[in-house]
């Protein structure tokens, strides 16, 4: 009923910049919060960075004056720019989108099939 496809992964040097996109689409009535997170081999999946409809922002310790993420509600899509990445940085990241199906009375949660983000130092 909703997809979310993420582009702008890839492989980058230390101290580079990458910048991923996630585009909702499908049966939406609301789209809420979007957000971002990340999951390193042998870890668990964690938050990166969230935003609100209203444009409320949270982002993880590790990644804050980083990144900055960002969300074009006109287009139903958020944005993540990463800067002065790091190898630790180094995951998958997962597109988040809490939503509204048209029809429904209650709000789900939507993920995307995830994109590589790899920094080599």
């Amino acid at each position: 009923q909703v997809q979310l496809v993420e582009s702008g992964g890839g492989s980058v040097q230390a101290g580079g910049s990458l910048r991923l996109s996630c585009a909702a689409s499908g049966s939406i009535f609301n789209l809420n919060t979007m957000g971002w997170y990340r999951q390193a081999p042998g870890k668990q999946r964690e938050l990166v960075a969230a935003i609100t409809t209203e444009g409320s922002i949270n982002y993880a310790r590790s990644v804050k004056g980083r990144f900055t993420i960002s969300r074009d509600n006109a287009k139903n899509t958020v944005y993540l720019q990463m800067n002065s990445l790091k190898p630790e940085d180094t995951a998958v990241y997962y597109c988040n989108a809490e939503v509204v199906v048209t029809g429904s009375s209650h709000e789900d949660d939507y993920w995307g099939q995830g994109t590589q983000v790899t920094v080599s130092s």
